[in-house]
């Protein structure tokens, strides 16, 4: 591995952080393709940073050109003025033919659970579209398929608790019997360089050890943090229409009409063994004190490409301060 460069999309954002963190902890060589370049560098001058050139497909492959294992993490999480899931699976079939260009051996792929190519919703079937146009690259290839991911820079999660503490009820769509299982981060980034290490072609339901009920998640959160709320049924409609307004008010995309669907058709459950090790139960009762204490924006992530995310941002400057 040491004499392998590696390129991880995003590694100045969330989960790409944590695997290109997980490479350098192996004594890898990497390089991280993004849309933010100026956005403060965590790793210093041990991680070079290019822009996609989505646009300029011949620089694109011309950044991968002695790139081993290429780790993608690179989508959009509903369709917005700024990008749209039409902008996402065309961007990333650009990357995957740069990278079979370029002479990449190995693609390790963040897709997600049971994608589909007839499903009506498009995240979904976007996310398969794209397994697809993996699998015809001809490399080698990983496929992880997490259903929601949680940490210290996660937004549902961290948004679940932000309602709780704020709100005196909270409504789940329908029953709320829909289920999730959400695997830590620095899980799928173990799972990602441990894949990215190997040859054969795999696709792996990367899901964490708890189960949880939609409702349950929230009571779970709710008695973890110390804001036990009374959790009521709405319909989708009166849900999405509440989360609308809540977004207003945060100035973000709080959930959407697809999100809502996806929940409740149990689109983020695969009957399978887990693949991650933290509980989020435990991982919950430690941060209990942060969690949810500050709304976590996806818009204001996107909009603002030279700011760290607001963990990262802190930890900079508790490391300027021990400096001083």
């Amino acid at each position: 591995m040491p004499s392998q460069v590696h390129a991880v999309t995003g590694a100045f954002g969330y989960s790409g952080k944590y695997i290109a963190r997980r490479l350098l902890d192996r004594g890898g060589s990497v390089i991280t393709l993004t849309n933010s370049p100026h956005r403060p560098n965590p790793f210093g001058d041990r991680v070079r940073a290019v822009p996609f050139h989505f646009d300029e497909p011949e620089k694109l492959v011309e950044n991968l050109r002695g790139v081993s294992t290429l780790y993608n993490t690179y989508w959009v999480r509903f369709n917005h003025r700024l990008f749209t899931h039409t902008d996402a699976v065309r961007n990333t079939m650009t990357l995957f033919d740069a990278a079979r260009k370029a002479g990449v051996k190995r693609i390790v792929h963040v897709s997600i659970t049971n994608p589909s190519e007839q499903s009506p919703l498009e995240y979904f079937r976007g996310k398969a579209k794209l397994e697809t146009a993996l699998k015809e690259t001809g490399l080698s290839y990983a496929i992880l398929r997490p259903a929601v991911l949680f940490g210290k820079e996660d937004i549902l999660i961290n948004n679940i608790a932000w309602a709780l503490r704020r709100l005196p009820v909270f409504g789940v769509f329908g029953d709320g019997q829909y289920r999730l299982q959400p695997i830590h981060v620095g899980d799928l980034a173990d799972l990602a360089v441990e894949q990215g290490a190997r040859n054969e072609n795999a696709i792996i339901q990367a899901i964490g050890p708890e189960t949880f009920t939609y409702r349950g998640l929230v009571e779970e959160i709710g008695g973890i943090i110390g804001k036990r709320r009374p959790v009521i049924s709405v319909s989708p409609t009166v849900g999405y229409i509440a989360g609308t307004i809540l977004g207003w008010l945060v100035n973000d995309v709080l959930i959407t009409r697809e999100e809502i669907k996806g929940l409740m058709a149990d689109l983020l459950y695969v009957d399978a063994p887990p693949a991650g090790k933290t509980r989020l139960t435990d991982w919950a009762r430690t941060h209990a004190d942060a969690l949810g204490k500050e709304y976590a924006s996806e818009l204001a992530r996107r909009r603002n490409r030279e700011t760290a995310y607001k963990s990262e941002a802190r930890k900079i400057r508790e490391q300027a301060q021990n400096v001083e």
